[in-house]
Formats: C-alpha cells, sequence, structure tokens
C-alpha cells in the first residue's frame, strides 16, 4: 500500500554533516520513506553506511525498481539520476542538471508528480541553487518544503536560492528539522491543488527521455544562447522560477550554474588561446635561429619581431585570466 507520505532531501556542498545530523535524529522506523541526493558525481560514496551507523533507520544506495518503504533511507547513487513513478524508484544516466547527477530537481519534480500534496520536500546545506526548482515543483503540486536556515549551513547559498525562489512552509535550524518532519508526516496532508502543472509533467517526462524535443518545444523559447555542456540551443523555460534554460538533449540550468559554466568555458577558451600564442612564439623563435644559421639575418630578425608580438599577446590573456580568477577569489 502507498505511504500517505515521502520525504524528499537535497544537499551538496557541506550537506554530510547536515545529513548524519539529520539522521541520527530521526525516530527508528520514522513513518515515511526517505530518498536523499547529495551532490556526490561519479565518485564512490560509502554514505549509506555513514547514515546507517549514526542513525535508527535503515540507509541504501537505491537500485532501479526498488519499491518504497517507510523507515528506509534511499540515496541516489553516484552518478545516476533518482526518479519516483508512484512508489517505484527509477535511476539513469539521462543529462546532467546544474552540472551534477545526481541532481536534486529531478527528484523533486518526479516526487511532486506522483505524490502531490503527499511530499516533502527538504534543501539543506549546498552551494548555488540546485532544489530550488524542484522544490518550487513540490509546492506548486500541493506538498510542503522546508528548508534549512542558511545561518545553520556549513555553504548557505543553496538554503538561501530556495527561499529567494519558493514561499516555504518553514526555514528552521538544522535540530528543528526531524521534529518538523515528525510532526508533519503524523498530521493530515496540504489541501488539493489540482493537476500537477505542464512545466512540471513535461520536465519530468524530459528526465524519463519521453519525447525530449517536442516536450522542450512546449514549454519553452529560443534564448540565443548555447549550452555550455553540448553546444546545442538553450530554450528558456516559460514560467519557471527560478529561470531556468534547457537544450534539447535534456542538460538543465539555472542562471547562477549557467553563469559558473560560461565562466570555466571562458577560462579553458582563454587558456587555449594562451597556450596556442606560447606555441606559436616557440616555433617563430626555432625558425629565426635556423634562419640565422644559414645567414638570413633579416629573415632572423624578422621572425623575432614577430615572436616577440605573440609574447605580448600571451602576456595580455594571461593578465585577464589573472584579474578574473581575483575576481571570482
Amino acid at each position: 500500500m502507498k505511504e500517505p507520505y515521502v520525504v524528499v532531501i537535497g544537499a551538496s556542498s557541506g550537506g554530510i554533516p547536515a545529513l548524519l545530523e539529520l539522521a541520527s535524529a530521526l525516530p527508528r522506523d520514522f513513518a515515511a520513506p526517505v530518498l536523499v541526493v547529495q551532490h556526490i558525481g561519479a565518485n564512490r560514496s560509502i554514505l549509506p553506511e555513514l547514515l546507517s551507523k549514526h542513525g535508527p533507520n535503515r540507509a541504501v544506495h537505491a537500485s532501479d525498481g526498488d519499491r518504497l518503504q517507510r523507515g528506509t533511507i534511499f540515496i541516489a547513487p553516484p552518478d545516476h539520476h533518482m526518479l519516483l513513478e508512484g512508489d517505484r524508484i527509477t535511476l539513469n544516466l539521462g543529462a546532467k542538471e546544474n552540472h551534477a547527477r545526481p541532481a536534486i530537481d529531478p527528484l523533486f519534480r518526479s516526487a511532486a508528480l506522483h505524490w502531490g500534496r503527499g511530499v516533502i520536500g527538504v534543501i539543506l546545506s549546498g552551494h548555488l541553487d540546485d532544489g530550488a526548482a524542484g522544490l518550487q515543483a513540490i509546492k506548486s503540486c500541493g506538498g510542503r518544503a522546508i528548508v534549512q536556515d542558511p545561518s545553520s549551513a556549513l555553504e548557505p547559498s543553496m538554503p538561501r536560492s530556495a527561499l529567494a525562489s519558493v514561499a516555504v512552509d518553514l526555514c528552521v535550524p538544522l535540530p528543528e528539522i526531524a521534529p518538523a518532519l515528525v510532526r508533519m508526516v503524523a498530521g493530515a496532508p496540504s489541501p488539493e491543488v489540482g493537476a500537477p502543472p505542464d512545466l512540471v509533467l513535461r520536465e519530468v517526462e524530459i528526465n524519463q527521455g519521453i519525447e525530449r524535443m517536442e516536450n522542450l518545444l512546449r514549454i519553452g523559447t529560443p534564448s540565443g544562447l548555447t549550452c555550455p555542456d553540448c553546444g546545442g540551443a538553450l530554450f528558456e523555460l516559460e514560467g519557471a522560477r527560478p529561470v531556468r534554460f534547457r537544450c534539447h538533449t535534456g542538460h538543465a540550468f539555472s542562471v547562477s550554474s549557467l553563469e559558473q559554466a560560461q565562466d570555466d568555458n571562458t577560462d579553458q577558451a582563454l587558456r587555449s588561446g594562451v597556450r596556442a600564442l606560447q606555441e606559436k612564439e616557440i616555433l617563430l623563435r626555432r625558425l629565426a635561429a635556423v634562419a640565422r644559421q644559414t645567414g638570413q639575418t633579416s629573415e632572423a630578425a624578422a621572425g623575432e619581431k614577430r615572436a616577440n608580438e605573440f609574447r605580448q599577446q600571451a602576456a595580455i590573456l594571461t593578465r585577464l585570466i589573472e584579474e578574473e580568477d581575483f575576481r571570482s577569489a
């Protein structure tokens, strides 16, 4: 039988200590299944062992097809998005969202679509703003939203982003989240809100690999920007809060994550430019040396002059990189 509630939790930088404290504070046989996305990329994770050791409830890496169980903490495995379809978990290797896989938004959206007012979403410590859009999806489908008080988070930007975009039900310090969850799952669900927004439905289908281009054309308009991950056209999602972008292969970005990706690509392009200019200088100096050895003094001088010009150009680009690094620090 389907449980009345499901709890979905998202965390990133500074999230592991927060998750350990939260898991230790939940009562044994907590009356709802718990699903966790912690940004870990493709790296090996021992988070299930840590949570099982620190708390009374069993924690496991989710497997594709797992059925939800109360009192169990399901954790997204490395390099896989974790979604909900009814009371079953599905895993996939879909495109990264906000530079992350597993990402928080796909889990939150799918939970919102399939569980509606029975979802409680929680955002803990983390960098940038993954989870803000997913938490908004939960609220738009009648669920509840809890955000860790940014002042109690090791990395406050993810909680702050959620608070800036979502009318949350509760913003409390970390020690108060577990008692709040216990109260919520013991009480009545939120009122019904009707059918889920089309944006939520279409994005869940995109995460599932269903009609990506067709769905994107229904919910987005061309932005004139390109995807920093694949080079495809980015569409701005209509009515999305916070503002977000998607490409037809499935990559998704908030404004913050897109800006970070553009910064990374700009840095890489500038450094590639420095390398190309330095290699050109090396080649010209070698050719000038050969010309000098064969008595072609004018050709050697011209080659040295051009080599010096390339050195100056490389120095200009290097200063640009250093200035940008200083501003970002």
